[in-house]
Formats: structure tokens, C-alpha cells, sequence
């Protein structure tokens, strides 16, 4: 029988990958960012976050970002260690494979590879620039968890979860950077097998609520415990914590509900503020409902602001064992 060995959460913002001496061409994209209203940002700012300012020196950038790394190290660490046969990550897709016209809550992909791409071209900003620079050497494909993806389909249907399934990645763009992320940051040089799970969470109107990632979650953890083979499954939430406008106290209302086991903390989350990066919470609860029954461990929570309009990312990282 399949056995989950460890549970792990990790933000996956671009922040991660840029060096702290360029945060400010993040700063510049959000000056001119369209999702954004800058100018009305700055002006609630003090409202928000009275001492902003003293999060926004050269220093401050420096000595969060060496955080970040080591909490990127560390979550690497433990994957390592946990020797997986599989790694399972709950991850949003932006886009990446699918659009308006065919948008499902939850999509696994059961082909027989994962496309990785490097340069996609898709966004030529210097920041990009700046983050694909941070990212490790890839290979162009790497396994997938084909007979795993497929398992849990059939369960998950039998649960009268309605998953949508796919087969084949759009090639010029390759899997998401919610999962390419394994390889890009956390295992470098790794070429473990990896199940991508698909998650709507950003796109309206078809979001899952968090009571229901939940459910999924624990549906996911069944699944996987009933396949019958002797493997060794790590499970991942990649994305979050809240971002681009930093929101400490969802934030921390979000770690106290997952550190605590607090169902009705997270069911009862504000959907109206789970919206853009910021959603990426609902895999962080996804994952919380598959590992209901270990306690979770926060390594880290750190906040990279990086513009006096208050954006950056409170980037978190975790363990459930």
C-alpha cells in the first residue's frame, strides 16, 4: 500500500528567485501593474501598515531574503530526506493550460512526462529576467505519476468528486510554475516522479470554497492510501502566502487555523479576499485535509515587502508529519 510520509507548504513567488538587489524592478512591474490600484494603495497604506517604511531598506530586503532562502533550503531538505518515491503537489495553474474556455475546480494530469520549460517567452519583463536567472538547470521532461494520476481519478470519482483529467501539456509552455517549482528551486538536479493536481483558485466563478479543498484534500489522502503499490508519497502545497498586497493578519489567521487543526477557522477563510496570488491559500488548505491527522510545523513566515504601496508576499514555509 502507497503511505503519505510527509506534507510539505512552500510559497513559490518570483520573489524567491530574484535577489534582493533587485526587488525594485518588482516594485517598478507594480507601479505599472494594470491589476493594481497603485495610487490608491499608497494612499491607504498608513492605514495598513504605519511602519512601512522601515521594511523597505537595503538591509531589511537583504536579511529577508537570506530567510527565504534558508526556508527553501530547509523544506528541500526534507523532502530529501523523506526519500519519496512520488511527490503529489496541489498547485493553481494561471493560465498555463487552461482558459475561460475549458476552466476546471480540480484537473489532474495523467500523461506519461512533464514538459518543463525554461524561457516560455510568454513574459519578457526584466523582473522575469531577473527570476528565471534564479532558477536551477532543468531537464526538458521528467517523469510523471501516471499510475498513481489515473488511481486517484477513478477514486476521487467514486467520491463523486467531478475531476476534470488531462493527458497532454501544451509543449511551448510546459507544466505550471506551481510544479515546476520542485525542480526548479527545491530539488535541484532531482528527477523524483511528480503528480500535478490542478486547483482553481484563481479564476472566478468556479473557485472552490476552502471547506470544500478540504474535503478534496482528505479525498486525495484516501486515494492515495488505497493504491496498491509500495511506494512513498510526499504531498505539496505550493503557492501563497497572501501577495501582491501583503495581508499579515489573513495571513496569520491562515497559519493559526492550519497550526491549531481549526477546520472552521479555515472553512470560514474570506473568500472575497482569496483572490489572485492570495488564493493560493486553498492549496495550502487542500493539503491541510490530507494530512489532518499529522501536526503541522511552520519553519517560517516571512514578509518581502518591496514598494511603499505595501505589495511583496508573505512567503511561509511548513511541515506536516
Amino acid at each position: 500500500m502507497a503511505k503519505i510520509v510527509l506534507g510539505l507548504g512552500t510559497s513559490h513567488s518570483p520573489q524567491l528567485s530574484i535577489s534582493w538587489k533587485e526587488w525594485n524592478l518588482l516594485r517598478e512591474k507594480d507601479e505599472t501593474d494594470p491589476r493594481l490600484d497603485y495610487p490608491g494603495l499608497l494612499k491607504s497604506v498608513k492605514q495598513r501598515k504605519p511602519d512601512l517604511e522601515r521594511d523597505l531598506t537595503q538591509e531589511k530586503w537583504r536579511e529577508r531574503y537570506d530567510g527565504c532562502q534558508k526556508g527553501i533550503a530547509r523544506v528541500g531538505e526534507l523532502l530529501r530526506q523523506a526519500k519519496p518515491d512520488l511527490v503529489v503537489i496541489f498547485g493553481d495553474d494561471q493560465q498555463e493550460q487552461f482558459h475561460d474556455d475549458n476552466m476546471p475546480t480540480f484537473a489532474i494530469y495523467h500523461g506519461k512526462s512533464l514538459p518543463v520549460v525554461k524561457h516560455t517567452g510568454r513574459n519578457p519583463a526584466r523582473w522575469k529576467d531577473a527570476e528565471e536567472r534564479g532558477w536551477a538547470e532543468t531537464a526538458p521532461e521528467y517523469p510523471n505519476g501516471k499510475e498513481l494520476a489515473e488511481h486517484l481519478i477513478s477514486a476521487l470519482t467514486t467520491e463523486e468528486f467531478d475531476v476534470a483529467r488531462c493527458n497532454r501539456l501544451r509543449a511551448e509552455i510546459g507544466v505550471g510554475h506551481a510544479f515546476s517549482f520542485l525542480y526548479r528551486r527545491l530539488w535541484p538536479g532531482g528527477t523524483v516522479p511528480m503528480l500535478p493536481i490542478m486547483v482553481n483558485t484563481y479564476y472566478p466563478p468556479n473557485q472552490p470554497t476552502p471547506k470544500r479543498c478540504y474535503a478534496f484534500g482528505q479525498a486525495v489522502r484516501r486515494g492515495i492510501e488505497s493504491w496498491q503499490q509500495d511506494a512513498r508519497v510526499v504531498l505539496i502545497a505550493s503557492g501563497g502566502l497572501s501577495h501582491v498586497i501583503i495581508d499579515e493578519e489573513l495571513d496569520q489567521i491562515t497559519i493559526e487555523g492550519l497550526m491549531r487543526k481549526d477546520r472552521e477557522k479555515l472553512f470560514s477563510l474570506p473568500r472575497a479576499k482569496l483572490r489572485g496570488g492570495t488564493s493560493e491559500i486553498l492549496n495550502w488548505v487542500a493539503l491541510a485535509g490530507a494530512m489532518e491527522t499529522a501536526q503541522m510545523e511552520l519553519l517560517d513566515y516571512i514578509t518581502t515587502y518591496r514598494a511603499p504601496a505595501g505589495t511583496g508576499c508573505g512567503m511561509a514555509f511548513a511541515q506536516w508529519r
